[in-house]
């Protein structure tokens, strides 16, 4: 990475389990091997990006058993230990307090049993997941050392930001329930508890340890005290750096990776690569910390901004600005709320946070009212960095930023047109079928004997919609959330030839977005535009599927319903696929009729 993260607009990441980590380090060698083979005496360049720890966090059930028991006593007295050991290393400052308990997390010793059980499974399920990577980037690491190539590759290792708190406060066996605002009770996530780590989970671990998890700071992904904003970064390089085993306290951020590898190179970069200009690195090289631990920090200012959440560091001192508050608990507004210009005055004059970090590195004295005047300076450093990095405007919004509709690629349209074979289209360009009308038409031709599979589907086995054919009948299936499956099956078969096979939602009412629910309506099922099935769904999914990719004439990774197998092919003939979001739905005015009588 380039650049600061409001100069770019990074690409979506697929959510994906254990099983790509073996599958990521059997390409990166085999990238490295035709490199060396082709051209030994050149250099080579990988940036490998496992999906570990990310949620959800999944791993074969040998791997979290290891550490079986290791989290009984909880998170509190996690924390404690982490940060004694953090001391003795020497990660941590000697002097360096230990940060609040969370106002969010609850004491270990305040939850149930069966609380405390759900929790540390979700822990060692992590921890093993973690473990598992580190092994398979050993075995990376080992390729280099047996092609000699060890001692003369600059390494370097860094995660992507704090631990991270979609779990919620009692952890959650899918994610998507977070994104929905329909957080599962803990006697539903219990029944799930043997699941917990394998495919038909989306797990993600309770606030209390994401909280411990960025010992010694406080709060988490999302926000910028450093409990968002740092992580551990190793460096290796033996025949490039003399130094062995050393702790470095200089400033870095991931900005600088670039220029560090650039500097020991030699090498400026380019005004223009083919006649373009291209833009200035914003990070500056630390390469000359690598054999002096005294050198002095070449970073010396950097901004933070996330989802309103302000921050910025400067020679040694750190303001904070957090939004919606210190934490939920504090917090005025919920998370998500916007920040008004009236707004954005009054968190300014009254609500920025002022820390000593090169005295208080765990940000657990605020000392902004005995040192106004620093603090002015930092807020007026804020302002000059968010103009230069394109911060500004301050978008605070947080589920509606991520589903709100963005610019594609085509002008805007209410038709979409799929086909089979065609690779899976992620949530950011597929058409928005949620709370609101929608029909779906596949032109399919059927043999003789029957046909079966997927037409069209979006979304996983916690939280989709699918329309298939199954035992020579029409079906549509909705995932919500993983905790119900609402479906509706024709009536008759689906006889050969060719044929239009249609769905219908019509909605029944309005969506209660901040409870979870999305639109009800009634699902309806046609064959050449003639009815054959409908059901009423009480609730629908009220934002986003996570994962929301959706395909066409299959259904790929976990299945929406576990009424088949995936992939689940289709094997007629499907020629098109036809997504309309335009509200226009047949008419059936005898369906009509029989439903009005039955409301009599």
């Amino acid at each position: 990475m380039v650049y600061d993260n409001h100069q770019v607009d990074p690409p979506a990441t697929p959510e994906e389990g254990y099983h790509l980590t073996p599958d990521l380090v059997d390409k990166a060698i085999s990238f490295i091997a035709d490199a060396k083979q082709v051209a030994p005496d050149k250099p080579f360049f990988l940036n490998f990006c496992t999906g570990a720890t990310h949620a959800p966090h999944h791993v074969p059930r040998e791997w979290a058993d290891r550490y079986r028991g290791s989290f009984d006593d909880g998170w509190d007295a996690y924390r404690e230990a982490t940060f004694d050991r953090q001391k003795r290393l020497g990660v941590v400052p000697a002097d360096a307090r230990l940060s609040r308990h969370d106002p969010d997390v609850p004491e270990w010793s305040s939850l149930s049993p069966d609380a405390r059980r759900l929790a540390t499974r979700m822990m060692e399920v992590y921890a093993g997941f973690l473990t598992h990577t580190d092994h398979h980037i050993g075995r990376l690491l080992q390729f280099l050392k047996d092609t000699g190539e060890f001692d003369n590759t600059l390494i370097m290792l860094v995660s992507d930001n704090g631990a991270s708190a979609e779990g919620g406060v009692t952890g959650t066996t899918n994610e998507g329930q977070f994104f929905n605002n329909a957080p599962e009770p803990v006697e539903d996530s219990l029944m799930s508890i043997d699941e917990i780590g394998g495919p038909n989970t989306f797990n993600h671990y309770p606030w209390g340890w994401t909280w411990a998890g960025n010992t010694p700071f406080k709060r988490w992904k999302r926000e910028t005290y450093r409990g968002g904003a740092s992580d551990p970064f190793v460096v290796h390089w033996p025949r490039g750096i003399k130094a062995r085993g050393e702790v470095r306290e200089q400033y870095a951020h991931i900005i600088d990776m670039v220029p560090t590898v650039l500097d020991v190179l030699g090498f400026e970069p380019p005004a223009t690569i083919k006649g373009v200009p291209q833009s200035p690195l914003h990070g500056v090289s630390f390469a000359h910390t690598f054999d002096d631990a005294a050198a002095p920090t070449a970073h010396r200012t950097q901004y933070f901004e996330m989802l309103g959440h302000r921050a910025i560091d400067h020679d040694g001192w750190r303001a904070v600005c957090p939004w919606p508050g210190p934490s939920f608990h504090e917090a005025s507004r919920p998370f998500g709320a916007p920040i008004t210009a009236d707004e954005l005055g009054k968190l300014d004059a009254h609500h920025w946070e002022l820390y000593h970090i090169d005295e208080d590195f765990a940000e657990t004295q605020d000392v902004a009212a005995d040192n106004r005047g620093k603090l002015i300076e930092m807020i007026s450093m804020w302002y000059v960095q968010a103009g230069k990095y394109d911060v500004l405007p301050i978008d605070s919004s947080g589920v509606q930023r991520a589903v709100v509709e963005r610019p594609q690629v085509s002008a805007p349209r209410t038709g979409y047109v799929f086909r089979p074979g065609t690779q899976t289209l992620p949530m950011a360009v597929v058409p928005r079928v949620l709370n609101r009308p929608f029909s779906v038409t596949a032109d399919v031709e059927i043999p003789s004997d029957g046909a079966e599979g997927v037409l069209i589907c979006q979304g996983t086995n916690v939280g989709g919609w699918t329309f298939y054919m199954k035992d020579r009948r029409l079906h549509y299936a909705h995932n919500y959330v993983r905790r119900a499956l609402y479906s509706v099956s024709s009536t008759e078969d689906v006889p050969g030839g060719r044929h239009e096979l249609r769905f219908e939602f019509e909605p029944t009412g309005e969506p209660d977005i901040a409870h979870g629910k999305g639109m009800p309506g009634r699902a309806q099922l046609y064959i050449d535009r003639r009815p054959v099935g409908e059901t009423d769904l009480p609730v629908t999914t009220p934002l986003m599927f996570n994962p929301g990719g959706m395909t066409c004439g299959a259904n790929p990774g976990s299945a929406v319903t576990d009424d088949y197998e995936p992939p689940f092919r289709f094997n007629g003939t499907l020629h098109t696929v036809t997504v309309d979001l335009s509200g226009e739905l047949i008419t059936d005015h005898e369906s009509e009729m029989r439903m009005h009588m039955a409301r009599q």
